[in-house]
């Protein structure tokens, strides 16, 4: 059995358990429930949440107001998993919030306040342009947040981003194990399933 640590929110667990159904050699642990052992996971999940603490952030005069809902105690967790992770060389997929993680974690800055971005009850889907080097080419996304990458962080490649609003969509990471970051929600269509299926694949064996 193959194991991602991640941090999931009660009200993504059934999304992300959906992702995960066909995928029977995986288990999906979440450390909001308990404790993990990261020097045992195979790879790493950063899912969708709220804003990130400033306290964690690489950017100045930051207002207070911008940030919503941040929890510190998930930062952590979050900040240390990846460093974890990165220095073992696993498997990484980091959706929404997770990419912002990611991104920070490498140094890169947030745009902290996209206002009407992050109400789920009017998304809309984003066409995207792809870069040549992308690996997973879908047309549009379904893309609702808060945040979004600003300074993209050195080692970080962006693969795809929406020319209505220039906000980026996905990056990879290269010269490491399989790394890939995305603004938009994978878990909540089946259609995103080849990002998964290729997460997946890059587990076994990897960092061992």
């Amino acid at each position: 059995m193959l194991k991602v640590a991640s941090w999931i929110r009660a009200c993504d667990q059934a999304s992300f358990e959906r992702a995960f159904a066909d995928f029977h050699e995986i288990e999906l642990e979440n450390a909001r429930l308990g404790p993990i052992d990261l020097t045992a996971a195979d790879g790493l999940l950063l899912s969708g949440g709220e804003d990130i603490s400033a306290s964690f952030l690489h950017q100045p005069a930051i207002d207070p107001a911008l940030i919503i809902d941040a929890d510190p105690l998930r930062d952590e967790w979050e900040f240390e998993a990846l460093r974890i992770v990165l220095e073992r060389n696993l498997p990484l997929l980091a959706i929404c919030r997770g990419i912002q993680v990611l991104n920070v974690a490498l140094g890169g800055t947030l745009r902290l306040d996209i206002p009407n971005h992050d109400v789920i009850e009017t998304v809309k889907v984003h066409p995207l342009r792809h870069s040549l080097c992308a690996r997973h080419r879908f047309e549009a996304v379904n893309s609702t947040h808060h945040q979004a990458l600003e300074k993209v962080a050195d080692g970080l490649t962006v693969e795809a981003w929406s020319p209505a609003d220039d906000v980026i969509e996905q990056v990879r990471m290269e010269r490491r194990a399989w790394t890939a970051g995305v603004q938009y929600h994978p878990e909540r269509h089946p259609s995103y399933r080849p990002l998964f299926q290729d997460f997946v694949s890059h587990l076994a064996g990897a960092g061992k």
